[in-house]
């Protein structure tokens, strides 16, 4: 990665600031984040890299409104999401965030396109008579159209993580966030993934990804290093 100096953003779809996240339980306190300030523009590819414990998933997880800051303003697409209440926030995240987990978390027992158009019942950015069309369409996006009318267990680690970031993008969300996408996939699985998101940073799509492969952190546009939940280096990659 370049040393090379960070642009000036444009507009800023992402801004936390003095974000500081606390953990308090029987065994006493842990600050996962101390501080942190974040600013990300539209249309940017961001991964995020770090040791374990680093404060990645917490990042992601604040951004995203699973969990709470305990200090500090996170505020995405000028929402101030640490001032929403519960129902606000999975009102929110429903419409205007896309989370991509490392195990997929597609329902089992639903059909590949069930699966996203149960994300689009809570998230009702589509007529209900646009929402099968839509949907297949995103399967067609992810070149998993022909698997539409298969359960998630008949498929590939690859194939279930591209039909889950379809049903990320299920609401047309401003934002992608993505904890370690290609964590549970194969080499070939891993390239698959990481082509599709590629594709999308280059169609505009925001996205944030927690990855521990520094070679996947490269191919990103800005490069983000957590130490001991401070941000410690900024990379402009490409």
């Amino acid at each position: 990665m370049r040393d090379t100096p960070l642009p000036t953003p444009q507009a800023n779809l992402v801004d936390l600031r003095q974000v500081v996240k606390t953990y308090r339980s029987s065994a006493g306190t842990f600050t996962a984040l101390k501080g942190v300030d974040l600013r990300v523009e539209s249309g940017a590819f961001v991964s995020i890299i770090g040791k374990s414990g680093s404060g990645k998933s917490t990042l992601i997880n604040v951004i995203t409104g699973i969990d709470r800051p305990t200090s500090g303003e996170v505020v995405i697409d000028g929402t101030a999401v640490q001032n929403l209440n519960e129902e606000q926030i999975a009102i929110w995240r429903g419409r205007s965030v896309g989370v991509i987990f490392q195990f997929f978390q597609l329902l089992p027992t639903l059909t590949c396109v069930e699966n996203i158009l149960l994300a689009m019942d809570y998230g009702g950015h589509y007529s209900r008579s646009e929402r099968p069309q839509q949907a297949m369409n995103l399967l067609e996006r992810v070149g998993m159209v022909d698997h539409a009318h298969r359960l998630p267990s008949s498929l590939s680690g690859g194939q279930q993580q591209c039909v889950a970031i379809a049903r990320a993008l299920a609401n047309n969300p401003v934002l992608l966030t993505a904890d370690e996408p290609t964590g549970n996939l194969d080499s070939k699985s891993t390239e698959m993934v990481f082509h599709l998101f590629e594709t999308l940073a280059d169609s505009g799509k925001t996205i944030l990804m927690v990855t521990h492969d520094n070679e996947l952190a490269e191919r990103a546009q800005r490069t983000i290093r957590l130490v001991d939940g401070r941000i410690q280096d900024e990379f402009v990659n490409r």
